[in-house]
């Protein structure tokens, strides 16, 4: 048996809060966990809608049912399987997706990547591939991938700054974890600042225009 691939078009759903014009000062790319939707993790981010600001949260490409057979649908940027080849439609997939947004907007907007989760691990390796305009990066809740190229990584994440967030009650973060995550950042040579506050694995709405302030 021998395996084969082809590369075919693909339909991606995204959406935005806030109009691309003139006046916009900030451009947020905010993707979402596993199991989530974007247009309900867009929902967290309308306290950023300012009028000079525009949100985007692209969904990964792979759904699936949360329960069964029916119900509720979820969606997930990768799993085990040919994870290779996810991780580059990814890529290429959030590429696309920020050119056309930049495309819309001013030269100077400053762009903001978040990721929530498994979406943390999505866009630290899309950044470590070293192609992406981005001026801040916000990991929240997030595991840091061990898999990224350090020696593209470590020149892609030099002098961006870098933001850590978590609950202090999250359940999939221990302090084993957490100290994990912090050596593979030294090995980059990334200094993060570092964000908690009360709650479980989740986004907090004070938290988020706290780092928004000072990151």
């Amino acid at each position: 048996m021998k395996e084969h691939k082809l590369t075919v078009p693909r339909t991606a759903r995204f959406y935005t809060l806030g109009t691309p014009s003139a006046a916009t000062r900030r451009l947020w790319v905010v993707c979402h966990g596993y199991g989530q939707l974007a247009r309900f993790f867009l929902r967290h981010f309308g306290v950023l809608d300012d009028g000079e600001t525009v949100i985007v949260a692209p969904e990964a490409l792979s759904r699936f049912y949360l329960d069964g057979f029916s119900g509720r649908a979820g969606a997930t940027w990768m799993t085990k399987e040919d994870r290779l080849a996810e991780i580059q439609d990814q890529e290429n997939y959030l590429n696309l997706l920020l050119q056309d947004m930049l495309e819309q907007l001013p030269q100077d907007v400053q762009v903001t990547v978040l990721g929530f989760s498994q979406g943390g691990a999505t866009v630290s390796r899309w950044l470590a591939s070293g192609n992406v305009p981005v001026h801040r990066l916000i990991l929240w809740a997030a595991a840091f991938p061990e898999d990224i190229d350090f020696a593209t990584g470590k020149e892609a994440f030099a002098n961006l700054p870098v933001a850590m967030v978590y609950g202090t009650q999250d359940e999939f973060i221990t302090p084993e974890s957490l100290s994990r995550k912090q050596e593979l950042m030294r090995q980059l040579s990334i200094s993060p600042q570092i964000y908690t506050f009360e709650g479980g694995h989740t986004l907090h709405i004070e938290t988020l225009q706290l780092v928004n302030q000072q990151l």
